[in-house]
């Protein structure tokens, strides 16, 4: 490639970062690669498209030195859809509320089970450790859906964007580690599977769920959305005692 291409190149590159929509576009088909590069892999926990697109998001952002200012000033429509995505969650809960009213008090268990420990292990773990307030704040709501999570975060005095890299890293670690954790254990409720999915790993937990059973999935859901409730009432209470 001779100066002159590499020239022109670059010019391209200036134009086109100076549109918006070039952020959102690259998510996007970053996306659309790691799904297809998850199927071809057979859907197997390792090959995560979340995991996979970040990857591909930051190795972009490296390459052409962007500050992360302006890739999410690009995409932040993604970020504002994460409102309506939370709200949807209530689709799932009035689909199966049937299922879900008989059994009521083995999924409350379960819930209080499952948000308790996710936030007194984290939070118990950092302050061993010495961390100061701010990040025992943005780890406790780290099993929440980020949209949830970020907003408890800011309102317990937590930072709302290593709140959300948490999240991610949770989700992205209990996708990978749900199912065969779970088949070692030789659960084979769906329901069950599900629940833990999207208690632990709240959204890409979720989406794990539904690949490897609709059941699950739709139970995840449930899980997910009910565990942002209850966390968003006990991390302020959790946190007073750290």
């Amino acid at each position: 490639m001779t100066p002159l291409d590499l020239a022109r190149i670059e010019t391209l590159w200036v134009y086109l970062a100076a549109d918006p929509l070039l952020w959102l576009t690259a998510t996007l088909a970053a996306y659309v690669v790691a799904d297809r590069a998850s199927a071809a892999c057979g859907r197997h926990p390792l090959a995560n498209p979340v995991l996979i697109a970040v990857a591909l998001i930051a190795a972009i952002l490296t390459a052409t030195r962007t500050p992360f200012e302006t890739y999410f000033e690009g995409a932040q429509f993604v970020h504002f859809l994460l409102g309506p995505a939370t709200v949807a969650l209530a689709v799932p809960l009035h689909r199966h509320w049937p299922t879900v009213r008989r059994a009521a008090l083995p999924i409350l268990a379960a819930l209080l089970a499952g948000a308790l420990t996710a936030v007194v292990s984290a939070v118990g773990v950092a302050a061993a450790f010495g961390a100061p307030y701010p990040v025992l704040a943005a780890l406790a709501p780290k099993s929440v859906t980020a949209a949830i999570a970020m907003g408890i975060s800011r309102e317990i005095g937590g930072e709302p964007s290593l709140t959300a890299t948490l999240v991610i890293a949770t989700g992205v670690l209990g996708a990978i580690m749900v199912t065969p954790l779970l088949s070692l254990f030789r659960f084979g409720d769906w329901r069950a599977r599900g629940f833990a999915a999207g208690l632990a790993a709240h959204g890409i937990g979720t989406a794990r769920a539904f690949q490897v059973n609709p059941v699950a999935g739709a139970f995840a859901g449930i899980a997910m959305g009910l565990n942002g409730l209850v966390t968003a009432a006990l991390a302020p209470l959790i946190l007073k005692l750290f």
